[in-house]
């Protein structure tokens, strides 16, 4: 079977088949909610290759952060210590739709999809997986992320950024 993103959710695997399950299934971090836990969607081999793939194909990371002319907008923010809440707020202001899934590369080898919601809410966990990077797209392309191992996150676009106010109940809770 040729995977692709009509197909990609026939090979998720089970959490404990997931190399790195250890962010979210270990005492030593915040464990999540089931309703939470449940939603994550570890691909198998076949599927983290294609996401792979799919990011070399289109050469999306020509440059660092993204290759040259393939955004019209680049901003960046800093990860540190005790700004949990203002990096949230700065995803969320990105302007993609809660229930949007969208796709975590780390590796040829691991991939995941999530809700967009998810992916703002436990960003740690998903940032501190592997000493790698973390690439975060959707099918279109028209967006990317990149959690770059110096602890910056780039977000390249080629739509307007809203600035969304944020819902401190979101943050919080």
């Amino acid at each position: 079977m040729t995977i692709n993103f009509n197909n990609l959710t026939e090979d998720v695997i089970p959490m404990n088949q997931f190399r790195l399950k250890h962010r979210f299934t270990n005492d030593s971090y915040e464990k999540l909610p089931d309703s939470h836990f449940k939603q994550l969607k570890p691909l198998g081999k076949k599927g983290a290759n294609f996401l792979w793939n799919y990011t070399l194909k289109s050469n999306l990371h020509g440059n660092t952060p993204f290759r040259k002319d393939f955004f019209r907008t680049i901003e960046k923010a800093r990860i540190s210590e005790g700004r949990e809440k203002e990096i949230k707020l700065w995803l969320f202001q990105r302007g993609i739709p809660f229930e949007k899934p969208v796709f975590l590369s780390w590796q040829p080898t691991e991939a995941m999809i999530v809700p967009w919601k998810l992916l703002i809410k436990y960003f740690d966990h998903f940032h501190n997986c592997t000493c790698g990077d973390l690439t975060v797209v959707d099918q279109s392309l028209n967006w990317a992320l990149l959690f770059h191992h110096q602890d910056e996150i780039f977000f390249g676009s080629n739509s307007e950024v809203k600035i969304i106010e944020m819902n401190q109940e979101f943050l919080i809770a």
